[in-house]
């Protein structure tokens, strides 16, 4: 059975194996080593061949004399510069996702939608192989973008991942058998309209993430989720990341930080007929009206469009690099 495995970690570079090139400003070059074969810059050419059989962490000199630095990418790197068919889950939230919906090895676990395949990459090194990853996505477009992004980085398509094209709402319960998940992350528009499917599928005790934009998806999705009267009182958060200079006595904050990108709310399934013991609350409105929901609906937010012509594309991008990493994989067998 193949299922998810990271590529080379360390040792030296190989061929097939992915390589980050940094130049003195700062800018990368991600290649993937084949013999004869040289990357060119407009600074000049380095030879593949002169980098196989390095160490990771080497510093390689160009035909100009211009020094790079190379390393193998982390899989951060790989998802920030792999082809889009939808946004992606950024790295500082695939982190808190990880964390807070406490994805172990060996877990059972539904991801909705699964967009270029970023979080599906996170989530299924963290289920490793005993694990099982079930992504459902609405359009087929974006499925196929994130199935190149993930045979391109794994060098094949994982047989404990799945991904089923259709409403997570009709299909789960095709895929999923009544208590049989430990997690569910939903990364959609109107995550409330599957609480009905998620709560049939998730194992008692299990764990609810849903990861949204706006403020106003926020407090649906959480009503929703106190209204079911099935899951714990949800907690909700976001991630803001703030680099700093250090350099000698220089030490202060960057002047740019990664900052809102999306709300985690998470909640853990309760046994069937449990009751959860009432918690003080204080005064809030927390009622709203019809015309608050359909401020709420997906196309009231307005759900961002990728064109045809763009996706097209990306849909190519993702099956050229797909199709070298099985290559690869076929050479090394």
């Amino acid at each position: 059975m193949t299922v998810a495995s990271a590529p080379q970690p360390s040792g030296p570079f190989t061929v097939g194996d992915r390589v980050q090139l940094t130049g003195p400003k700062g800018r990368l070059h991600t290649i993937t080593l084949e013999p004869g074969k040289v990357f060119h810059s407009h600074k000049g050419g380095i030879a593949h061949d002169d980098l196989i059989g390095l160490p990771d962490g080497s510093v390689v000199v160009n035909q100009a004399g211009i020094e790079y630095l190379a390393l193998r990418p982390l899989l951060a790197d790989f998802v920030m510069s792999m082809p889009r068919g939808a946004a992606i889950v950024y790295p500082k939230d695939a982190a808190q996702i990880l964390a807070q919906a406490d994805i172990f090895p060996g877990a059972s676990v539904v991801e909705a939608g699964v967009g270029s395949g970023a979080l599906s990459l996170w989530l299924l090194r963290a289920i490793g192989a005993g694990g099982r990853l079930m992504s459902f996505e609405r359009r087929e477009e974006f499925a196929d973008v994130a199935r190149g992004n993930v045979q391109t980085y794994f060098g094949h398509v994982p047989e404990n991942w799945s991904i089923t094209a259709g409403d997570l709402a009709h299909t789960l319960p095709e895929v999923a058998p009544e208590a049989s998940v430990d997690r569910v992350v939903l990364d959609m528009l109107a995550p409330w309209e599957t609480l009905d499917a998620v709560s049939t599928a998730l194992k008692p005790g299990g764990v609810l993430l849903c990861y949204v934009a706006t403020a106003t998806q926020l407090s649906r999705v959480a009503e929703a989720i106190r209204a079911t009267g099935g899951y714990t009182n949800p907690a909700s958060s976001e991630t803001m990341v703030r680099g700093w200079h250090v350099e000698g006595l220089a030490v202060r904050p960057d002047h740019r930080m990664v900052a809102h990108t999306g709300f985690l709310i998470t909640a853990r399934r309760l046994a069937p007929g449990v009751l959860l013991p009432d918690l003080k609350r204080r005064a809030s409105k927390s009622d709203f009206s019809d015309e608050d929901v359909e401020a709420w609906t997906p196309g009231a937010l307005g759900e961002r469009v990728v064109s045809d012509k763009a996706l097209r594309k990306r849909v190519r991008e993702a099956g050229t690099a797909a199709e070298l990493a099985q290559r690869r994989g076929s050479d090394d067998g």
